[in-house]
């Protein structure tokens, strides 16, 4: 058995397992057979892993050749090899750690041609993807905006999670889903001829050789005598299939994951996959971490109690020996402004207790809460970063809202105008705009009175839709004198087809961005002109933070999963916002559950302090006020581990948080939520 390279083994077996627990030992111990390590939130998952794969080597159990470690991150595999490395000193080139598409990526290099495709293949990454469907789309001459690029390619993409191929799909459900398929099979067809792949079929075709190709399977399961699998929750059905396949040699099939954790359903991931475990693979065992080295007992208890209320899962419980430190603090704001007042107020109270901004976060369910807090930040002079988003004002969909709204105000301001002048298409291309920009030159005028004489002068589409355009936007014009600001920019928006654009796209992101614009016409409420809003907009745009790594951390609760902080600020936990009415709606018991599953990551974040908030009033897009209840999530929390605060910001055990009504089950948001 050749090792392939100089290894400084580490000087005893007991030098490995000196400072792990019992049950990490257990699991680091555990060789022979499908184990599955169930880890809760900091309890040293990624130390079993790589101790592990020491333990192998190091004991010439196996050489590192025949181990396979598959990660879900490049930045998780990289880890994982740097702590093996510290462990033995030195890995062989050939040893297989990485991400799972980056390991089907290898083996189709090799194998690739058995079934049918080039091995000298490109991979496709997101946008040449949606600019492929995009052409295809043409080609087959549809209609764009009836077969969103992004709508199909979601199709595609959830039939790939799934491990489907064009003539592998049941019954088509509508007509979009049906000429998705026919797309999906020309697509198919075409990458073929480009010698290309895109994600999906990195593992599709793996899939398929291994099906196909049993002599070559074979070769795998003497190549690799053990499998590591970290974040088994995250997999999808295709990944499923891929690793089981790959599994089905040596049986040594170590999977690393927590049920608890699963919030990934909307990228196609199933927790199916790691609830079936002990059925899939005979004989497995299953050891559970729940050891805790992150968070305070307080914590803990509260998001063990809150994950005891899902019926999907497996079952445990973390606990720490660093006692029960503080216990969750829940504030009561009466609006959006309210509490993000709070909120910086409390940073500002933990700085001046030497509370580093770093070890401070903002979590939120949607993107669009960021707003407020951005604003409260900057008005208070606390350095902030987005993390995994762009800050509010930056994102496309804003940034087109506000061009929108420059040019309402300033028929000059030929910038605003370009950028939104085919924003959705309006069949006025860049000939067009070539045009307007040679007749401003010759007559001396901004580009966008240029583009009306063009069209004066000429016929057809662009002629047409020029004109149709302006004429939105002189009546949004003759709603400024009287009507109030918030509502002339809904209305503009609305007019235009900005909002109809987003709304035929029918993808989370589009949602999402449909928010970010309600959440804006909320804003631009709190202004007396639209002049002072763009204004205000500008200034805080201006707004440089120093290059200071000590800023407070703001992201969505799915953006903070295996990060962690001293102090967690979770906001908005609110019916409909969180648990999300639209999950609710989508995915009835199963979304609440995964939903639930999202709020137990967010309170783990936490290591010192989890402070919870939530309003009892928020600003519907039509610039009105709407009565919010208090998450079920915050009633779920046992009481020994919550302590309420009154409006001093001190502890008070007279507050009581309303419960949700007994008709709010998933199945009675969906009717309501409907019949809206």
């Amino acid at each position: 058995m050749s090792y392939g390279g100089v290894l400084r083994v580490i000087s005893t077996e007991s030098d490995l397992l000196v400072d792990l627990n019992p049950q990490q030992k257990e699991a680091v111990l555990t060789v022979d057979g499908p184990l599955l390590v169930l880890a809760g939130a900091g309890t040293g998952k990624t130390r079993v892993l790589t101790s592990r794969i020491a333990h192998l080597i190091s004991q010439k159990i196996a050489s590192p050749e025949e181990i396979l470690a598959v990660t879900f991150t490049n930045k998780a595999a990289f880890e994982m090899r740097q702590r093996v490395c510290d462990l033995i000193s030195e890995i062989p080139g050939d040893m297989w750690i990485g991400t799972i598409h980056s390991m089907a990526t290898k083996i189709l290099r090799q194998h690739g041609d058995k079934v049918g495709i080039d091995t000298n293949f490109s991979i496709l990454d997101d946008d040449d993807q949606l600019r492929f469907i995009k052409g295809l789309i043409a080609v087959l001459e549809l209609d764009e905006k009836q077969y969103q690029p992004k709508v199909v390619m979601g199709h595609i993409r959830r039939w790939k999670d799934r491990g489907l191929f064009p003539w592998k799909l049941g019954l088509a459900m509508g007509p979009i889903e049906t000429m998705s398929r026919r797309i999906y099979k020309e697509y198919q067809e075409r990458l073929k001829t480009l010698r290309s792949l895109d994600f999906g079929d990195l593992i599709l075709y793996c899939t398929k050789l291994f099906d196909e190709h049993p002599d070559i399977l074979k070769t795998f399961h003497e190549k690799f005598k053990y499998i590591l699998v970290d974040e088994y929750q995250d997999t999808n059905t295709a990944q499923y299939i891929w690793l089981k396949a790959l599994a089905s040699g040596h049986k040594n099939l170590c999977c690393v994951g927590d049920d608890d954790q699963a919030i990934y359903s909307w990228r196609g991931a199933d927790v199916g996959n790691i609830l079936r475990f002990e059925n899939d693979f005979e004989g497995a065992k299953i050891i559970r971490l729940e050891q805790n080295y992150r968070s305070c007992g307080h914590i803990l208890s509260a998001a063990s109690g809150l994950i005891r209320n899902n019926t999907k899962r497996l079952g445990k419980d973390l606990w720490t020996t660093a006692g029960d430190g503080h216990q969750i603090r829940v504030k009561h704001a009466w609006n959006s402004e309210d509490e993000a007042r709070f909120v910086c107020n409390e940073i500002e109270k933990l700085r001046l207790e030497d509370v580093p901004f770093g070890s401070m976060a903002v979590l939120v369910r949607a993107s669009y809460q960021t707003r407020e807090f951005e604003e409260r930040f900057l008005r208070q002079s606390i350095p902030y970063q987005v993390i995994g988003g762009l800050r509010f004002y930056e994102r496309q969909e804003i940034r087109d809202a506000i061009a929108y709204i420059r040019f309402l105000i300033d028929n000059n301001d030929s910038l605003a105008f370009e950028r939104i002048i085919n924003v959705p298409k309006r069949s006025i291309g860049d000939a067009t705009l070539h045009k307007a920009h040679i007749i401003a030159q010759e007559e001396g005028v901004s580009v966008a009175v240029a583009a009306q004489l063009y069209a004066s002068r000429v016929r057809g589409k662009a002629s047409q839709a020029i004109n149709t355009f302006f004429s939105v936007l002189n009546e949004c014009r003759s709603l400024l004198e009287n009507t109030p600001p918030a509502i002339v920019v809904k209305t503009l928006l609305e007019d235009s087809g900005y909002i109809s654009m987003w709304k035929q796209e029918k993808t989370p992101e589009a949602l999402a961005r449909l928010d970010n614009l309600k959440e804006l016409v909320n804003a631009i409420a709190e202004f007396d002109s639209l002049r002072d809003f763009v204004d205000h907009v500008a200034l805080i745009a201006d707004r440089v933070e120093p290059d200071n790594p000590d800023v407070v951390s703001m992201m969505t609760i799915h953006g903070a999963k295996g990060l962690e902080f001293g102090v967690v600020f979770l906001v908005g936990w609110e019916e409909n916002l969180f648990p999300n009415q639209r999950t609710l709606v989508d995915n009835g018991m199963s979304g609440l559950e995964e939903e639930r599953r999202l709020a137990y990551v967010a309170i783990t974040r936490g290591k010192h302090l989890v402070i919870i908030s939530y309003c009892s009033h928020r600003k519907t897009n039509n610039s009105g006020w709407q009565m919010a209840t208090p998450s079920r999530f915050i009633r779920e929390l046992p009481k020994d581990d919550v302590i309420f605060l009154d409006k001093k910001g001190v502890a008070s055990a007279a507050e009581q948080v309303r419960d949700v009504s007994e008709d709010e089950t998933p199945e009675a948001v969906r009717t309501r939520f409907k019949s809206m």
